[in-house]
């Protein structure tokens, strides 16, 4: 059966231009054009992937991520204005798996869309697109993390993660004692390198550390080495 995508654009013109791009490309591609109207739909049909344009009448593409995102467990791609990094940060804040700057290129779309649903639970094929390192489960203390299963468990509690946060904490927990930099995440994660403005790693740094415990103002579980990168450290999991 073909991948199925919800596309969430108030743009008709340009959202049934996008959507026959990717019908042609073996998607099988729904159109709500509102807000409030969007997260019904996304529950309802819960398809695989979800195109979430920011600007939609009655309600904002950042509410509606806000309100489905501890109920659906696909992936979120968020369309926001160009060059506005806060939208940027606030649709990963609010667990966008990723996003892209309007107008986009459709060959641009299409590869984040696939680099997307490669690493999403569920999808036939699909990986993480990183090497796995020597285990698919790695443990430090109480903290449990499974590639094969794809979840977390921090003592007896699961913790919920987006398809994105997911693949940064295994990237980071595989690499467990050393320093990664954004350049390194990055070009694991979306297969692009750091431009020194990209905060989408810290982004979702700052979710993993709330859903994991780790004091914001002093972490000690996913540390900051400053002008280096991110360390998961292989202590204080108890």
């Amino acid at each position: 059966m073909p991948t199925r995508i919800l596309l969430i654009e108030d743009d008709e013109r340009l959202a049934n231009l996008t959507a026959d791009y990717l019908r042609k490309n073996d998607f099988e591609v729904s159109i709500e054009v509102r807000g409030d109207t969007a997260e019904a739909r996304i529950l309802a049909e819960n398809p695989e992937l979800v195109i979430l344009d920011v600007m939609l009448p009655g309600k904002d593409g950042f509410e509606v991520c806000r309100g489905i995102r501890t109920q659906y467990k696909g992936v979120i791609l968020m369309l926001t204005a160009r060059d506005e990094d806060l939208d940027q940060i606030l649709g990963l804040e609010l667990g966008a798996d990723d996003y892209l700057a309007k107008p986009v290129q459709p060959r641009l779309l299409l590869a984040r869309i696939k680099a997307l649903l490669r690493r999403a639970p569920g999808i036939p094929g699909g990986d993480t697109g990183f090497p796995a390192g020597d285990s698919n489960e790695l443990s430090f203390g109480n903290f449990r993390i499974s590639q094969a299963t794809r979840s977390t468990h921090l003592g007896s509690e699961t913790i919920d993660l987006t398809t994105a946060e997911f693949d940064l904490l295994w990237l980071l927990a595989s690499h467990a004692g050393n320093i990664l930099s954004r350049d390194d995440l990055l070009q694991q994660l979306r297969g692009i390198g750091f431009d020194g403005l990209d905060r989408s790693i810290d982004a979702r740094i700052s979710r993993l550390r709330r859903k994991l415990g780790d004091d914001p103002e002093n972490p000690t579980r996913i540390k900051t080495v400053r002008g280096k990168g991110y360390l998961f450290s292989k202590h204080d999991w108890q």
